[in-house]
């Protein structure tokens, strides 16, 4: 009878290597927004946000420190330079509300998010830069 105790070290060290990659997968950036803006129907205050981008999904997320879930995104292709390495928050300006247009992490970019398109879109376009 074989001892499980060296398959067992190898699972560990499997698990300990795959939970390294996928913490090495995540870049992240914090956002100051000085207003506050709705988004999937749900408003959020002015304040600091946390842009997180599974670099191996293209996931992107916004959370602030104090909720407990955040919005997640697909982000793919589309305006940003296949070069761009800025983080970008987008939102459309109707009088004093703010609802946030697209998410941009690098060379990826969401959808619209505020359900319009570019012929539709009316106002202001306000940009937030991450740091």
């Amino acid at each position: 009878m074989r001892s499980i105790l060296p398959k067992f070290l190898l699972a560990s060290a499997v698990m300990a290597t795959a939970a390294l990659a996928t913490n090495n997968a995540l870049a992240e950036t914090m956002v100051n927004v000085p207003f506050s803006f709705t988004v999937n129907g749900k408003t959020c205050p002015a304040g600091r946000y946390t842009v997180d981008r599974n670099l191996m999904t293209g996931v992107v997320t916004l959370r602030n420190d104090d909720w407990k879930r955040g919005f997640m995104w697909i982000a793919g292709s589309g305006e940003p330079a296949p070069g761009d390495s800025r983080v970008i928050l987008r939102f459309d300006e109707q009088g004093p509300v703010h609802f946030l247009q697209t998410v941009q992490y690098g060379n990826l970019i969401t959808a619209r998010l505020d359900g319009r398109t570019k012929e539709t879109e009316v106002g202001p376009t306000r940009v937030v830069l991450g740091r």
